[in-house]
């Protein structure tokens, strides 16, 4: 893979994502020592507040993919966001951490001279929706799935990895909700946002463009790397399968896919991580049926095969994530 991005939630693990050498822009120039700066403190603080985390978040270079058409993929530190330019104004998947809000919209302007209509979060993660309250002052309505606006005000607690995940200011939060799924008609294109339940989260959304044949899949994929499932957040393994399967259902071969994290992906490539996650599953599965614990199944190395996709979500992180995913369903 050439790029790799910084990401994700729990905010407080981003320097665990910078050890992983996860954090480069797209010439592949790290920027781990920066971030391991930024939030080495994090890691001392078991309670860890969300604004603040993205507040800190380092601020590095937005890059910019065309697609064609007016599409554009926003990439550098947090999620990918996706971009459509048109008479209409603009619409913006995702806006990264709080402290790249003035860049995105700097970033933007260069794009297209329309206002920003609309920004819609793909979930609630800070790396995804930190820049909420900059896009507001730019006049954008943010645009969520109604989970996404419920977990941004409350204090929970991340077990996966030990930590308090604090409200965000309600400046934050999306002023336009949906229960299931909505339709958006804009810039000549039918944009449908596609409520996918229990799968990175509880309140992640796909959203796909029909007649450009784009797809944003927001964390929902992680290209070419073990993804994280928040299952402290109603997310779980078989719920990301089944977004995969909802995406595969919606698109062909000359879809042109957004990921959360990594490069742009085709088909192939969104089908190729859903069949490693059901492989995935079924090892674990097996394991945990024949009566095994976690630290049992752990110690097997079960998915040692898979290295290559290890990230900041290694081995033993995915498996207890599908072990997690498993023991909830029974």
């Amino acid at each position: 893979m050439k790029q790799y991005f910084a990401y994700i939630l729990p905010l407080a693990m981003l320097a665990a994502c910078s050890q992983a050498g996860l954090d480069a822009d797209d010439h592949g120039h790290s920027h781990r020592q920066a971030e391991l700066a930024d939030h080495s403190h994090s890691h001392d603080n078991k309670i860890i507040s969300s604004a603040h985390a993205q507040d800190d978040a380092p601020k590095g270079v937005i890059g910019t993919e065309s697609l064609g058409g007016g599409f554009y993929m926003l990439t550098g530190p947090g999620g990918n966001i996706g971009v459509s330019t048109g008479d209409d104004g603009v619409f913006v998947i995702d806006d990264k951490f709080a402290r790249n809000g003035d860049e995105i919209i700097k970033v933007i302007k260069t794009l297209s001279n329309e206002p920003i209509r609309y920004v819609v979060n793909t979930h609630y993660h800070g790396d995804h929706s930190g820049g909420n309250s900059k896009m507001k002052t730019t006049g954008a309505t943010i645009v969520a799935h109604e989970n996404v606006r419920a977990r941004m005000g409350i204090d929970f607690e991340n077990k996966l990895f030990g930590r308090t995940v604090k409200a965000v200011p309600e400046g934050q939060w999306p002023t336009l909700t949906f229960s299931e799924n909505t339709t958006f008609y804009m810039n000549g294109q039918t944009v449908h946002v596609i409520y996918t339940p229990n799968a990175h989260t509880d309140g992640d959304s796909i959203v796909y463009f029909k007649e450009a044949n784009i797809l944003h899949m927001g964390d929902n994929f992680f290209n070419g790397l073990f993804p994280y499932v928040d299952v402290d957040s109603g997310g779980s393994l078989q719920g990301m399968i089944a977004s995969h399967q909802t995406a595969l259902d919606l698109i062909d071969d000359e879809t042109q896919i957004i990921p959360g994290h990594g490069p742009m992906a085709t088909k192939t490539d969104l089908k190729m991580t859903q069949n490693m996650l059901i492989d995935v599953q079924s090892r674990v599965k097996k394991r945990l049926e024949a009566g095994e614990s976690l630290e049992q199944i752990t110690a097997g190395k079960p998915i040692s095969d898979y290295a290559q996709f290890s990230s900041f979500i290694d081995e033993d992180t995915m498996v207890k994530i599908a072990y997690i995913s498993l023991a909830k369903a029974k």
